[in-house]
């Protein structure tokens, strides 16, 4: 069986309460709920979070929180992978169902829906992948001409990269956050999405939005 962890803890230094902000009238949680429900893809779609208020969210909109994240696994310096990592161990031990597929769909994607889930578990299942991570392209900047300031100066990455044109480089696409499966086991054992040779699925810009910023969301609120 197929299960989602929609991962929701309540810090978020650059956008407070980031999780319970209204977009289009909803928390931004709703959004990711609503997509993952309306796929029928999962027995359990899960919230991992660390605060009561979210818990309540995401009760009201029909997602499972069978506990809250421990305090440990809820800081700036723990990395997604180990809190859904942690997430799976708890969960192993209350219920008893066969776990198949693990999808980890962040709530601070809120575009893409139930479509683009559907999809993706298809090329997952074509492709005989062990990881699936959504991928968007590069649309408002070229990453190929990308600085960075060193000692309060410009410092080219990809020197090459100026001598040529902008349709004449390769394109490059980035990860979102909005869809990611991985086989169970596998992420038990490597406790990462990002296997060698992970598998990607395009999304549109729209639908792959990671908001990070408050600057994002305000962009979001008008789309």
């Amino acid at each position: 069986m197929n299960i989602a962890i929609i991962p929701a803890r309540k810090g978020s230094k650059r956008i407070k309460n980031k999780n319970r902000i209204l977009l289009h009238g909803k928390p931004l949680i709703y959004w990711t709920i609503k997509a993952a429900k309306k796929t029928r893809l999962f027995s359990n779609i899960y919230v991992d979070t660390d605060c009561n208020k979210i818990k309540k969210l995401a009760l009201r909109y029909g997602a499972e929180v069978p506990f809250l994240r421990e305090k440990k696994y809820s800081s700036d310096n723990i990395s997604v992978n180990a809190s859904t990592y942690q997430f799976l161990k708890r969960i192993k031990k209350i219920h008893t169902m066969k776990i198949k597929n693990v999808f980890q769909l962040m709530p601070n994607c809120p575009f893409r829906d139930n479509n683009d889930i559907i999809n993706s578990y298809k090329k997952f299942r074509i492709l005989k992948s062990k990881s699936l991570i959504s991928h968007i392209k590069f649309y408002f900047s070229n990453p190929w001409w990308a600085v960075r300031i060193k000692n309060r100066k410009i410092e080219r990455i990809f020197n090459n990269a100026y001598k040529k044109r902008s349709q004449d480089l390769p394109e490059l696409l980035t990860p979102s956050g909005a869809i990611w499966i991985i086989d169970y086991k596998k992420f038990l054992k490597k406790k990462t999405f990002y296997l060698d040779n992970y598998d990607y699925f395009l999304l549109n810009w729209k639908n792959g939005i990671d908001i990070d910023t408050a600057e994002e969301m305000e962009i979001v609120k008008n789309l």
